[in-house]
């Protein structure tokens, strides 16, 4: 028995396009994601109108209804776009589409209702739920989408060959929806993803990034993540993070799945944050093991000098990807050079300097510096991570205290250049950054507190063995 949707339909939106589309005898529709979203029960604030007819005139008719002001009208594509409260709606005209095998942007011309079906990238966004009186709730499934909701399934409503090689982005956006609902893609979708995988060569990396930042962000990223790897895709867009694949073993001696390993440790962060760009640090954090990779016979696998390599990596990694250039990418960078620096503490002797050191450099990010180290404490020994979890609460607690203590963190050294010049008459020269560098070391191996007069008696006592005379002492702060 079929059943209606009516009673889902009482927002004022809705209510409007009722009335409009029954007086002027239009067929309209609420199709896509908001349908997809009512059968799944999940909220949504999208909602796409199809109208058999001129969607930007209907989308003007109702925004005046409802006294919208500004309507945004995209001619080329003939579609329309209105907030309406916390409500984004977008109108299109239904119709069919014919693709050039050098883009994905389609000719489009008007057509029926089951034309506009079958252009959609798969049967779960392929539903639409009727608007007019006289069929109102009514749901037009031609591709049996309820049905592949309830069996969680991913597939295309056509050919899959034909769909994805008219628009690959639909491939990625394929990956988003499983990884999102953990729902399965068909093998006849896999097979024809990993056959028009080359595609995405017609995309721009703007598309494809917003893509891989949705997964990134989804409740079990690394879904995603072996779905664009199994598939070829991951390999054309970012080949530094396939190269991690695999293990191998030499004399008896192997090295851990270093793809895996970082999907794993980024699924440990998915759980605690949702900040993309400290999932990004998670991602890259051991992006430059595949090109440290040494053998050495005694000891076994190395990768040395990888934090530090990846650091340097970020930025060429983030333009080529079209990520921002600005203070989010020298975040990443900033945990990825440092993500191996809490680890180290665990495994040796926490002293109060290496503490001071680890703030001063990891500044106002040492709490996501500590999340990600402590999501990148993995192995199959329960025991070891038990142990590693537990050295690094106390890790954690010791930063507490030498914060507390010693307000080392992000800190500058209580003596200026322009003091240092002025107590030794001396203009700009090496000798004054000597003299920071020296009081602010000093400050973090304990040497002296982070206080004005220990520094400023300890920057006389340097100056002199550098040859300076204080020639002016200036009025000390109490």
């Amino acid at each position: 028995m079929d059943v209606s949707y009516a009673s889902h339909l009482k927002h004022p939106v809705f209510k409007v396009l009722s009335q409009y589309a029954t007086a002027h005898q239009l067929d309209v529709y609420v199709i896509g994601g908001w349908v997809r979203d009512l059968i799944m029960d999940r909220p949504s604030k999208d909602i796409d109108i199809l109208v058999l007819g001129d969607g930007p005139e209907l989308a003007r008719a109702t925004a005046e209804i409802l006294r919208v002001k500004k309507v945004s009208i995209f001619k080329n594509f003939g579609t329309a776009h209105f907030k309406y409260k916390d409500l984004d709606i977008e109108f299109v005209g239904a119709r069919k589409e014919s693709y050039s095998p050098a883009s994905r942007k389609p000719e489009t011309v008007a057509g029926s209702l089951q034309d506009d079906q079958n252009r959609r990238d798969f049967t779960i966004n392929s539903m639409a739920i009727s608007l007019r009186a006289e069929t109102l709730g009514q749901l037009v499934d031609p591709f049996n989408g309820q049905a592949d909701i309830e069996a969680g399934i991913i597939r295309t409503p056509l050919d899959p060959h034909i769909t994805f090689s008219d628009d690959p982005l639909r491939m990625l956006r394929a990956i988003r929806f499983a990884t999102r609902f953990e729902f399965t893609i068909t093998a006849p979708c896999l097979e024809a993803m990993k056959a028009n995988a080359d595609r995405l060569q017609i995309l721009s990396q703007e598309r494809i990034t917003d893509e891989l930042n949705k997964i990134i962000l989804t409740k079990c990223p690394s879904r995603g993540f072996k779905l664009m790897q199994a598939t070829g895709l991951l390999d054309h867009f970012f080949p530094e993070l396939t190269a991690l694949q695999g293990i191998e073993t030499r004399d008896g001696k192997a090295h851990k799945d270093n793809f895996l390993h970082t999907l794993e440790v980024l699924d440990n962060l998915a759980q605690h944050t949702d900040n993309l760009w400290l999932r990004w640090a998670a991602i890259l954090h051991d992006i430059a093991k595949a090109p440290t990779k040494r053998f050495d016979p005694q000891i076994g696998w190395t990768f040395h000098g990888h934090e530090e390599l990846g650091s340097k990596m970020v930025p060429r990694l983030f333009k080529r990807l079209r990520l921002p250039l600005d203070h989010q990418m020298k975040y990443v960078q900033k945990l990825v050079r440092l993500h191996l620096r809490p680890i180290a503490l665990v495994k040796g002797s926490v002293t109060d300097a290496a503490i001071r050191r680890l703030l001063n450099e990891a500044g106002d990010d040492i709490e996501d510096l500590m999340l990600l180290c402590n999501a990148d404490i993995t192995s199959k020994n329960e025991f070891k991570v038990k142990r590693y979890k537990q050295n690094f609460e106390l890790v954690s607690e010791k930063l507490k205290w030498v914060e507390e203590k010693d307000r080392v963190r992000n800190f500058q050294p209580p003596v200026s250049g322009q003091l240092i010049m002025d107590t030794f008459q001396i203009g700009p020269c090496a000798a004054i950054g000597s003299i920071k560098t020296h009081i602010k070391d000093a400050i973090l191996e304990g040497h002296i507190s982070n206080e004005f007069q220990e520094a400023f008696a300890e920057m006389l006592r340097f100056g002199a063995e550098l040859g300076l005379k204080a020639v002016v002492v200036p009025p000390q702060p109490e």
